[in-house]
């Protein structure tokens, strides 16, 4: 392992004794993680070390994933990527039954195999199968790995549509048919946070000129095909969470014994699993696993372990070190559709995109900080001014993920089971800006 990663043994051997000892032991991670070739696979090892040394189900304890925004638990939850409502299997007849069943409808109009994840869909339109995309409050154009790739496929579709807040995204700018959306304080509805709790969102303000909720655009688009008489129980966005109450009971998820908005807000929100028939205290904090149970028959956990995969991009004599993506600073936030626009933070922020590389880098390439630089992919090109810093390894670059030219340099790999982009690695080379060149 100290060869594989550069930590020294006894750093290695000091954590485990660390993990050892410790009464309260709590694993955390973020996006380091997560997008990776083998996200997934890292994530069950975590899971795997709380698990074998009792540090889940306790008060201090537990194997933690950060993800980027407040209700990122509430959209895999309830379905907005490849998996049934409620935490359902589209392959599963039974599943297909309940979920119809709930929600009055045909089992025969629900899928029987699962949706497609974000890079299957990009590959659909480059085969010719999709002709038509409806994008909903992301910017795919920005954000999405490869970027020239992915706004080359975008711009083959027949039809493309988004819906967002802003006509300003790089993606709303190929959108054939922009949909304006409601912000989070324009409208009603819930979230769930980190802590699996639920809390409120009522609306304060009314959406600026013809800009609607997501949920009424939705709504008026199944009356304009035809299909309106489907929704006729989806009257409201809480009319909605009932139904989506509903369909999580007796699964892991169930919130099945939450009455309505009334309790959440009478609880300042509310912690799933809450089974029917279980009184939401209010304040009350519920953790998984205490009982020492495990969502399988048996009641118990299993371990999911599988061999370290090669990072699918190695370094070579022509791009020799690795690039690294990620948040640049607490003023910046994703794709900068917003922060960007204020005075304030764009001068607390990086500003022109930088890239971080370590002194020793610097000196074998002539390159001081501050100087302009031009960062190469395999895909793309890069200006940036150089920051030197020891916050880097030697042989690793950083590169902050706001900026669109980011995404220019990132190798599209993606994690089989997840198929999360794997933004944490590629190979890239670092020359001094010549005369002519951008930056």
């Amino acid at each position: 392992m100290a060869a594989a990663t550069g930590v020294p043994c006894d750093e290695i051997e000091q954590l485990a004794e660390l993990i050892h000892r410790g009464r309260r032991v709590s694993l955390w991670w973020t996006m380091g993680v997560n997008q990776s070739h083998e996200g997934v696979r890292v994530a069950q090892a975590i899971i795997n070390i709380a698990l074998l040394t009792g540090n889940i189900g306790r008060p201090g304890t537990g194997a933690n994933s950060i993800t980027g925004q407040c209700n990122a638990m509430g959209s895999r939850l309830f379905a907005n990527t490849t998996s049934l409502l409620g935490g359902h299997d589209f392959t599963s007849a039974d599943h297909r039954a309940k979920v119809a069943a709930i929600l009055g409808i045909d089992p025969a109009r629900i899928p029987a195999r699962n949706g497609l994840a974000y890079d299957q869909i990009l590959q659909g339109i480059a085969r010719g199968t999709i002709r038509g995309l409806w994008i909903v409050g992301t910017n795919s154009a920005h954000s999405w790995i490869n970027q020239s790739d992915a706004r080359d496929l975008l711009a083959r579709l027949d039809l493309l549509i988004v819906q967002d807040m802003y006509t300003t995204t790089e993606t709303a700018q190929l959108a054939h048919i922009v949909l304006p959306a409601a912000g989070w304080a324009e409208k009603d509805g819930t979230f769930i946070n980190s802590e699996r709790r639920l809390g409120l969102i009522k609306r304060i303000a009314h959406a600026p000129g013809q800009a609607l909720a997501d949920f009424y655009i939705f709504k008026l688009i199944a009356e304009a095909w035809g299909c309106g008489v489907l929704f006729a129980r989806w009257s409201s966005p809480e009319a909605v969470f009932r139904l989506l109450a509903e369909l999580t009971r007796g699964q892991p998820c169930d919130i099945s014994g939450i009455a309505g908005y009334d309790e959440i807000e009478r609880c300042g929100g509310i912690q799933w699993p809450l089974p029917s028939g279980v009184d939401p205290a209010p304040d009350a904090e519920r953790r998984l696993f205490e009982d020492g149970r495990f969502f399988h028959p048996d009641g118990k956990a299993r371990l999911i372990a599988g061999e370290p995969q090669r990072v699918p991009e190695p370094t070579d004599a022509r791009f020799p070190f690795t690039l690294l993506t990620g948040r640049g600073s607490a003023s910046e936030w994703h794709t900068l559709t917003r922060s960007a626009k204020s005075a304030v933070l764009d001068k607390l922020g990086a500003g022109a995109p930088s890239v971080e590389l370590s002194p020793i880098d610097a000196a074998r390439l002539g390159v001081a900080s501050g100087e302009r630089v031009v960062v190469e992919s395999r895909r793309g090109q890069m200006a940036a001014r150089a920051f030197v810093t020891h916050a880097v390894q030697p042989g690793q670059v950083f590169v902050s993920m706001h900026h669109p030219e980011t995404n220019r340099l990132t190798f599209a790999a993606f994690d089989p089971s997840s198929r999360q982009p794997a933004y944490k690695a590629c190979a890239v080379a670092i020359h001094r800006a010549r005369d002519g060149e951008p930056g």
